[in-house]
């Protein structure tokens, strides 16, 4: 696999997450400010809002060694009308903006709560735009084994996903430096920690899910196929990509499935927060490279119709 490939893997990954993650971290804010108010829902996400800025930054500057040569970028965005590559980048441009603007109006807070609000919905709406228009850019007639709902289908999982795991670890990082600036003097912190998490764990339960039954069901369309393409498809999957493919469903099971369960039996027991914070991080880092591998799989099964 070439380096252009590996900067697509980085920047499908990268950019789903940041976008799943913005989306459930808006969530979370909405109804933490309605339990403990705006000032405690803050103090729970804002640097966590912070972090999604450079994710984003890094998968834009990847997709420079997509392009090859910098300036062709202007060159990519002229289609708007007639190409997915020409939408893609300029949603993820727009994302880029708008999260930026977001961002520092969150943290100056500028502005009133309610046109913050409005905009983070705005900047949400574009995100979820962002990965449909990713999935349309796969859907080639000329490539059977990407023309499938199940590009979008992963593309949509991989996003809340790792951005629901992604977001869990952020909230830790953020928890334990509340903690050691004893700003958390009446425990709310922790409590909103504890809730975040359970959700988190019982959300990334669900998608795993989800992933298990969207996985097979894909292999299967491609078997009834009964194509030379699809065939072909499937014995790069699963057997030339053999281990590949067993071990990215085996880190997705460790880190959605059994750390996930972990995380919600045991987060709301303050005396193993300790525990549960490294098993939080442990789940993402193994879904991040279960997605990675995932997103290697996927490019490396394109099998072209004729030449």
């Amino acid at each position: 696999m070439n380096t252009n490939e590996w900067a697509l893997i980085i920047f499908t990954v990268v950019m789903q997450m940041a976008v799943g993650a913005f989306v459930i971290l808006g969530g979370v804010h909405f109804f933490a400010a309605r339990r403990n108010g705006l000032d405690e829902a803050d103090k729970l996400s804002d640097r966590a809002l912070l972090a999604i800025g450079p994710v984003v930054v890094f998968g834009l500057i990847v997709t420079f060694f997509h392009l090859g040569n910098p300036i062709n970028a202007p060159k990519v965005i002229a289609n708007l009308g007639s190409s997915w590559l020409s939408r893609e980048i300029l949603f993820s441009l727009l994302f880029c903006l708008g999260g930026a603007v977001f961002a520092l109006l969150q943290w100056r807070k500028l502005s009133t709560p309610t046109l913050r609000n409005l905009l983070a919905l705005i900047v949400a709406a574009i995100g979820l735009v962002l990965v449909a228009i990713m999935s349309m850019v796969y859907r080639l007639f000329s490539v059977p084994g990407w023309d499938t709902l199940a590009t979008q289908a992963t593309f949509f999982i991989t996003a809340f996903l790792l951005g629901s795991l992604a977001l869990g670890a952020a909230f830790v990082v953020n928890f334990w430096y509340i903690r050691r600036k004893n700003a958390d003097t009446n425990n709310v912190q922790y409590t909103m920690l504890a809730t975040s998490l359970r959700w988190i764990a019982l959300f990334a339960i669900v998608l795993l899910g989800l992933q298990f039954l969207v996985i097979p069901l894909y292999l299967a369309a491609l078997g009834a196929e009964g194509t030379t393409t699809a065939a072909a498809t499937i014995a790069l999957i699963t057997q030339q990509q053999g281990l590949i493919f067993a071990l990215r469903l085996l880190l997705l099971f460790i880190g959605a499935g059994l750390l996930s369960v972990f995380v919600y039996a045991m987060a709301a027991s303050e005396n193993k927060l300790r525990v549960v914070s490294n098993a939080a991080y442990a789940a993402f880092v193994l879904v991040l490279i279960s997605e990675v591998l995932g997103r290697y799989l996927f490019y490396a099964s394109m099998v072209r119709i004729g030449l």
